[in-house]
């Protein structure tokens, strides 16, 4: 079987690189087994503009934001599924501290930062002593939606192998890659966290985090919004709600924890009003690292070989955009973005 390339990894990543690359007319092979927890799967979906305690703007958003909204728009009309909705965050605001905070940012964030004209609608579903704050626009996306029916498009096409990659299994020479009989130009990984041991960009400055969250049923609680204060509640499927996250540096498994489950209930019990039902907890590894950029593109010195990784807890903005980035490179040699491309470590890779 010959292809014109072999993509590692059927995630966020994977998803938008084969759907580019298919448009563009190439033939493609998906090498991806699948994995229940892997990081887009359990990710919320949250496209925010607005990041961290400071309150500053999401690197880049400017650009991400809108091209994310027509990125998956135009991914879900392929699939014929509705992807993504336009949303806002209600911030309810813990401290005297953090509303202070946040009214000072009004007017140096006047795109994004707002108080909702009905802060006080919520009474009849959350306890809070002081101000809500809206972060606007944000986006929300529905991810196990994407990953699962473009898994089934895949292979419908016969353009997805469902097995575990496996190295020993893949030859690597000056003007092609092999694996398992099949014949490719290029390899491209897209492994998310597994990408920390891949021996062609095992130097990049990989710094992988463990997330997790709880899956609860809140059938009474309005889906038209996110909810913050300190924990995070995101529409999930039907009437499942997804509550996190963690980011947890130093863990010796991806298994859920006793200590966040405890942790969310013992929020949930003092802020919701509404009666609710854990059905599930879920965790995964972010491929994450510390840059906080993604990396993009060839290897300086193996030029067959690829990588679109390391998207960390911004994968849902930065794929699709990069996704598009990488293709236009891959086809027409034209440039990525530099801090994004992976030859800005071209002196390490090249060891």
């Amino acid at each position: 079987m010959q292809v014109d390339y072999i993509i590692v990894g059927q995630g966020l990543c994977g998803s938008f690189l084969s759907w580019n690359l298919m448009k563009a007319g190439k033939k493609v092979l998906v090498i991806d087994e699948s994995k229940p927890n892997s990081s887009s799967k359990v990710a919320s979906g949250v496209i925010n503009p607005i990041t961290g305690r400071r309150l500053v703007r999401t690197w880049d958003i400017e650009t991400l934001l809108p091209y994310s909204l027509q990125a998956y728009t135009e991914f879900g009309n392929h699939i014929n599924q509705s992807l993504v909705q336009a949303c806002s965050i209600l911030d309810f605001l813990p401290t005297p501290q953090m509303e202070l905070a946040f009214k000072q940012r009004l007017n140096e964030e006047p795109d994004y930062l707002r108080i909702p004209n009905n802060e006080n609608n919520w009474k009849d579903y959350f306890n809070y002593p002081f101000s809500v704050g809206e972060i606007n626009p944000c986006l929300l996306v529905d991810l196990n939606s994407l990953i699962t029916i473009w898994r089934k498009k895949l292979l419908e096409q016969n353009a997805l192998l469902a097995t575990r990659f496996e190295w020993k299994d893949c030859v690597v020479s000056n003007d092609s890659i092999s694996f398992q009989g099949i014949v490719a130009e290029k390899i491209i990984y897209c492994d998310g966290a597994d990408g920390i041991n891949n021996p062609y960009f095992k130097l990049l400055p990989y710094s992988a985090n463990k997330g997790e969250a709880i899956i609860a049923s809140i059938p009474n609680l309005p889906r038209n919004h996110i909810y913050k204060q300190g924990i995070v509640l995101v529409p999930w499927k039907e009437d499942l709600w997804w509550i996190g996250s963690t980011y947890e540096w130093n863990y010796s498994d991806l298994n859920p924890t006793e200590k966040f489950k405890q942790k969310v209930v013992a929020e949930l019990n003092q802020w919701l009003q509404l009666p609710y039902e854990i059905v599930d907890h879920i965790a995964s590894e972010r491929p994450a690292n510390m840059e906080r950029k993604p990396f993009v593109g060839l290897h300086p010195i193996k030029t067959n070989i690829g990588i679109f990784n390391g998207m960390g807890t911004k994968g849902c903005s930065l794929a699709p955009f990069y996704a598009a980035e990488l293709t236009n490179y891959l086809l027409y040699q034209t440039p990525i973005n530099q801090l994004a491309d992976v030859h800005r470590f071209k002196n390490v890779l090249s060891r």
